[in-house]
């Protein structure tokens, strides 16, 4: 293929697309793949179609965005734009998750594409969109088929993480960044991922077999209690998907991951990295929970942003994940700040506001109103961001309030 920037290995690029298909889908023999991606990550789409051919698939579908047609809504459509999004759209990606096709998501924008646009309308336009996707997203965090999530270096990302470098250099890092992270640089990929999901695995079977009430975070300007979801289950690394196909749903990951419950968070709690969402980079992101709500907010800067985020409904200032990191993690100690909670998130322990995984129940097959009633969130977003550090102490509580370290400065306790 020739359609590749010259400061992209075209070998590794291959191969992040090979793992994509083999180790994050584990695509089966004629199963069908949508892929949900924008126009300036066709070099990877194209190879992962082509990957995904020679693993079988029946067909690929490829459902692409255009950054250049995001902004001339902005600059040329009226009011009325903002309040629609294409629900017959999502409607078909949900039709066709129920007929077992595989989903991959494929990230590369421009983290700062609608900075310069008027927030009111970013986020009349997000959450018509969080709308019109819930058919979608609910199959998702149910985990009903086999997907993944990995990332290609777009020139405006890689300009916005590495600014000081021209845009060649800074393409070629965020790629070696990618490649990095993703595990392609390994002699055996698929090897290293198998390797990686056991380690993972083991965490989770440690963590599960401890059964905690609640997780206490301790540290500067934290000090909060995390309630986990009745008969919660922790995950991480390879997963099974409802269909029976064992996936990982994110490349890279490093986390491993479970449900809150979202009636009983309370304390306060402060952002390590800057969380970059709808074109607004939010920092010193700072909350105090009440009964599983954040009652008080405050940001650095974005502080308006990150409030519109928690008020788009009753979830949204409510927990639906929270995921452990160690610090020494590989895209921690990267010292790369990526501007994508993809990669962002594997750096630093993190919780997520909004909608929970319903797969992170010891329980199978749980209805909306079981996981609701064991303390399962809903809401229409899910958005992550970092609260771990090499200065944070993590505690596993029991039902009657006795402690097991979990994490030391930000490091496994054993």
């Amino acid at each position: 293929m020739t359609d590749l920037p010259p400061s992209i290995d075209s070998d590794r690029l291959d191969r992040l697309a090979e793992v994509a298909v083999r180790v994050g889908l584990n695509l089966q023999p004629g199963q069908n793949l949508v892929i949900s991606a924008s126009t300036g990550t066709l070099p990877l789409v194209r190879r992962v179609a082509a990957a995904a051919y020679r693993a079988g698939a029946g067909l690929v579908t490829p459902m692409l965005t255009d950054e250049a047609v995001t902004l001339a809504r902005f600059t040329n459509a009226g009011e009325a734009s903002f309040d629609v999004a294409p629900g017959w759209l999502f409607d078909g990606l949900a039709a066709a998750l129920d007929q077992n096709t595989a989903q991959m998501s494929i990230r590369g924008d421009d983290p700062m594409l609608l900075a310069e646009q008027d927030p009111a309308k970013v986020a009349r336009q997000g959450k018509a969109n969080s709308i019109a996707s819930r058919p979608a997203l609910e199959r998702i965090t149910r985990f009903d088929v086999n997907w993944t999530v990995l990332a290609y270096p777009g020139t405006a990302w890689a300009r916005q993480v590495f600014p000081h470098l021209t845009e060649e250099e800074a393409v070629a890092s965020l790629a070696e960044a990618i490649f990095a992270a993703s595990r392609v640089n390994k002699a055996d990929p698929v090897s290293a991922w198998t390797a990686h999901s056991a380690a993972l695995r083991a965490r989770t079977d440690w963590l599960n077999g401890q059964a905690f009430h609640a997780l206490h975070y301790t540290g500067p300007g934290t000090d909060l209690t995390i309630g986990l979801a009745d008969g919660h289950k922790w995950q991480g690394g390879s997963s099974t998907s409802r269909n029976g196909i064992i996936c990982n749903p994110n490349i890279p990951t490093e986390e491993v991951f479970t449900t809150p419950h979202a009636q009983r968070v309370d304390g306060v709690v402060k952002a390590t990295k800057p969380l970059a969402h709808q074109g607004n980079v939010i920092d010193g992101i700072e909350v105090r929970f009440e009964a599983g709500r954040i009652v008080d907010a405050r940001a650095k800067s974005g502080e308006d942003a990150f409030k519109k985020l928690i008020s788009i409904d009753d979830g949204a200032a409510r927990l639906g994940e929270v995921a452990l990191v160690p610090h020494s993690s590989p895209i921690s100690q990267s010292g790369v700040l990526f501007y994508n909670t993809l990669f962002d998130e594997n750096a630093a322990s993190h919780i997520a506001l909004g909608q929970c995984y319903s797969e992170c129940f010891m329980q199978s097959d749980l209805t909306k109103e079981q996981v609701a009633s064991q303390g399962g969130n809903s809401s229409l977003i899910h958005v992550d961001w970092m609260i771990g550090s090499g200065e944070i102490d993590i505690d596993g509580l029991d039902a009657n309030g006795d402690s097991t370290p979990v994490m030391r400065q930000g490091e496994w306790a054993s």
